[in-house]
Parts: C-alpha cells; structure tokens; sequence
C-alpha cells in the first residue's frame, strides 16, 4: 500500500490502541484510478455511482485498480439485560439458538457468506444462555451480556474494553488472511433498544424520532421500547457528553466490538462495508472516538429502521455517502452488506476489465465539442 502513514504495532495495549488516529486516504491511486477510468470505453460518468465506487476503492486500498476478492464477515454476538424490560418479539435464548443455525449454515448471513464466497466469522461474546459448543464458534465470552440499561451502565470500563479489543481482534485476523474488505454483522436480542439509545445520545435526539420495531414488535411494543429508552436516556443524561461513556452505559458488548472494528480497520487501511441500524450506531461511536474512520466505512443499505436516516445523515458529514441499497431490510447479522458486496465487485471488474479506447480501437469523445 502506498498510505501516507503506517499503522502503530498490532500489539499496542487494549487500553491504547483505539486511540491512534485513521489512516488517510491514498490520493495518488485515486488520481492514477481516475486517468484509468477516464480512458474506457464508456462516457464519462456513465456507470453512476460504481465510477465513484472504484475510485474511493483505489484511494482505500492504496492501488489503482482495486479489487474485493477476500472478504470477512465477523459477526458479533452478545445478549443484553435490558431484554428483560419487553423490548423484543423474540425471547432473549433466540441469541444463542440463532449463532448455532449460523454456524450450521442456516442463517441469512451463512447462505450469503457461502454464495459470496466470503470468510465467516462467528464471534460470542456473551450469552444470557449457555453458549452453543461448534467449531465454527469463536467463543470469547466477557459477560454473560451487558446489564440492564435502564437501570444502570450496559458495561463496566473494563467489559467495554475487551469488547473494543475483541472487534481489534477480528479485523487482525482479517488482515492476516489479506482481506480486501471487512464486514461486521450482529446478533443480540434487545440490541436495537441499544443502539437506539446510543444514537439518540451521540446525536442529541429524543427517544421518539428514533425508535422503531426492531425485530417486529407493535404498535403497544413500541411504545414500550420507547419509554425504556426514555428512561435510560433520563437516568444517564449527566453522563453522555464522551462518546466512550454513552457507549459504555447504552451499548452493548457486539456493538463495542464493532466499534471497534471499524476504528481498527480505519487505522489499519482496511475499507469496511456497514450493515443497517445497528452497524451504522456502531460506526457512529467509531468516528467519535476515532477522527477520519468516516472515510473507511461505505454504507451498505438503508435500514427500514426509522431511525436509519438519522444516522446515515451524521456519517455524510464525516465523509460517508449515501447507502447503496434501499430494500427495506432490517434483519441485521451483516446482511444488508453482504446484498451489497456484489454492487463492488462488478464496480471493481468495470474498472479493471473493461477496454480503453485506445485498446480497442474506438475512438474517444472529442473535448471541444
């Protein structure tokens, strides 16, 4: 790679790493992917957004012709206290039955993952239930979920750095296996009351413009859900103004872990593909604790959530662009990014593949005319 700084050693101590600053982009390889781009055989501007795609794919990757052959799916899984309130249609041991059927390869991501041709990695971080036993489990249990957010912190300090350092880990892990781009997906049953409660302190927003149905709940369900994080928010107002303590007290162990992540892979030079609501909190703690991660993260799909959009309009301002899909999904697990990922492989084969008009003897649009 040819990015104007190097990363700090991977062994940095979990209590630092974090707070090194992002990569910048390459914007040699973007300027030298743009001279390309402009002589194929096609009108300038032509392909839309897959133009801009490629581009900011070279300046990530630090080459002109960029590429996503090798991709992680590191999905995190944890359970969270506040399910005990009624915040969900499902009951909280759906968290460990569902890491089970994606280590069977029954889950959306697993079927993705397999057509895609993409690394699965299966991540528990703490489960209210007993972990399932699988060799495709990673198991690195820090709790047995976070505690109870409208009653007290989700995360201790010290759980909330491990789970920071367990999202470090995977995007290392990627790394060592020359990933091209990383993914994080999720599963925790009551994590959208989480996340919920997370984006409406880093974003200043009433518990009202933010929540939504999660996993299916009603009308009654959702008011519910709302007065929780109400409550929550209330409880820990004098408390929010660091992104790390918002984290730590409305977050939950996956969605530390994808900061993480995202923070890691935008100080290691790895460009990451983010899923939906949950993902996109998470990523919105990331470029608070970590100035410049924005340019590292490429929105996937906008979230059927009807908090998404919020999100999705504070990551533009740190150098995100608009979601690539909108299918009205709002499963999670990194499904909606791994929908997109073909969107950046055909980007990258247009750009790399296609013949110049030099090449194939057509002749190029006249300048002045």
């Amino acid at each position: 790679m040819n990015h104007t700084q190097q990363p700090p050693p991977a062994d940095l101590p979990a209590i630092d790493w974090f707070r090194h600053p992002a990569l910048r982009p390459d914007l040699d390889s973007r300027a030298a992917a743009a001279a390309h781009q402009a002589q194929l055989t096609k009108p300038a501007g032509s392909l839309g957004r897959l133009e801009a795609l490629a581009l900011r794919l070279a300046a990530l990757q630090g080459r002109p012709r960029p590429r996503v052959e090798q991709v992680q799916i590191a999905v995190f899984a944890a359970d969270h206290g506040v399910a005990a309130a009624g915040v969900s249609a499902f009951p909280q041991a759906v968290t460990a039955q569902m890491l089970l059927n994606m280590a069977k390869g029954g889950a959306a991501i697993s079927v993705l993952a397999r057509h895609l041709d993409a690394d699965l990695d299966l991540v528990d971080l703490g489960l209210a239930t007993p972990a399932p036993t699988h060799l495709a489990i990673r198991s690195t249990p820090i709790a047995p979920g976070s505690a109870n957010l409208a009653q007290g912190p989700a995360l201790t300090m010290a759980q909330l750095q491990q789970a920071l350092g367990a999202g470090h880990a995977a995007v290392l892990r990627a790394r060592a296996a020359e990933t091209d781009l990383f993914i994080g997906g999720e599963m925790g049953i009551g994590n959208s009351t989480a996340a919920t409660a997370l984006a409406c302190a880093l974003l200043d927003q009433p518990a009202a413009a933010l929540t939504g149905p999660g996993t299916g709940l009603d009308a009654a369900g959702v008011a519910r859900k709302r007065a929780v994080i109400e409550q929550a928010l209330a409880l820990h107002r004098n408390g929010l103004g660091d992104p790390m303590a918002a984290l730590a007290r409305l977050g939950g162990l996956e969605i530390a872990a994808l900061a993480g992540a995202y923070i890691t892979c935008a100080r290691s030079g790895l460009p990451a593909l983010v899923d939906g609501f949950i993902s996109s909190a998470a990523a919105l703690a990331a470029v608070r604790l970590c100035p410049g991660a924005g340019d590292w993260l490429l929105l996937s799909h906008a979230s059927a959530e009807p908090g998404h959009r919020a999100m999705v309009t504070a990551l533009a301002a740190v150098g995100t662009e608009a979601p690539l899909l909108d299918l009205g999904m709002r499963l999670g697990e990194g499904s909606g990014a791994a929908m997109a990922l073909p969107l950046l492989r055909l980007a990258c084969a247009l750009h790399n593949e296609m013949a110049t008009f030099t090449s194939a003897g057509v002749a190029a649009a006249d300048a002045d005319a």
